[in-house]
């Protein structure tokens, strides 16, 4: 069982002319696993960071509940704190009981009951929740389009991103550029076109191009980055794709 402590924000009177703290802290301090409850007008601030690092240490806590504003505001500043006195940061929940909750309340009554329910939930989370250790991972700047044809490529141009264009022909691509023959006349003719666009688009890196068949019996290995599907042309292209292949496996076996 985790040993919780949960801090009710007041924000002043953003959250307390709205919200009985007190209320809020005293039905949140019944909850299983809170061993300790209380509020405090600015728990963001110093005095405030001061409170919850000694009450770690009193009372043993191994998961914090804050009850205050948007987790986007100062998640980051409790999650250090709690670091700080010993804590795992990926222990701390912030429950929103300003943007949430008074913000869009009038009536106290109903404010604090949201408030206490928004509580429960985020100690709830702490039970769930296990210790984390931030860690980062190699990135292959590489992306697929699918279906979005060269004026895609043309129009957004990361640096150092390699591209990869996934064409249908169905679908007005084909795997030579991009290119459909019909509307280019030739293969000599349509290549003269691709040319002519690689020469307008210099700027752009290196990218390949693969028709929706060999793209479908490809394997992909190791985390997905980055798929853009370019407009209904992309989406039809893909399930086009999708349904080949399962076709294919289907008559296989």
């Amino acid at each position: 069982m985790q040993r919780i402590g949960v801090f009710v924000c007041w924000c002043g009177s953003n959250i307390a002319a709205t919200v009985d703290v007190e209320t809020v802290s005293q039905a949140l301090a019944k909850e299983p696993g809170v061993v300790f409850s209380t509020n405090y007008q600015y728990m963001c601030s110093q005095t405030g960071q001061q409170m919850i690092q000694d009450k770690i240490h009193e009372y043993g806590l191994t998961g914090v509940v804050i009850c205050s504003c948007s987790p986007r505001m100062h998640e980051q500043t409790f999650r250090k704190t709690c670091e700080k006195a010993g804590l795992n940061p990926y222990m701390v929940e912030i429950a929103n009981i300003r943007e949430q909750c008074s913000w869009i309340h009038k009536d106290k009554e109903a404010g604090t009951e949201k408030a206490i329910i928004l509580g429960r939930a985020a100690i709830a989370k702490v039970h769930l929740n296990a210790p984390l250790t931030a860690g980062s991972s190699p990135v292959t700047k590489r992306a697929l389009v699918i279906g979005g044809g060269l004026s895609l490529l043309a129009s957004s141009s990361p640096d150092g991103l390699e591209w990869s264009l996934f064409g249908n022909e169905e679908a007005g691509y084909s795997a030579n550029m991009g290119l459909d023959e019909e509307q280019y006349g030739t293969q000599s003719a349509a290549a003269e076109k691709a040319a002519a666009v690689q020469e307008k688009t210099s700027f752009l890196p290196d990218y390949g191009f693969a028709d929706s068949d060999s793209a479908a019996g490809t394997s992909v290995s190791g985390l997905v980055g980055c798929v853009i599907v370019a407009g209904l042309a992309g989406l039809i292209c893909l399930a086009g794709s999708l349904a080949r292949k399962k076709k294919k496996q289907t008559a296989a076996g």
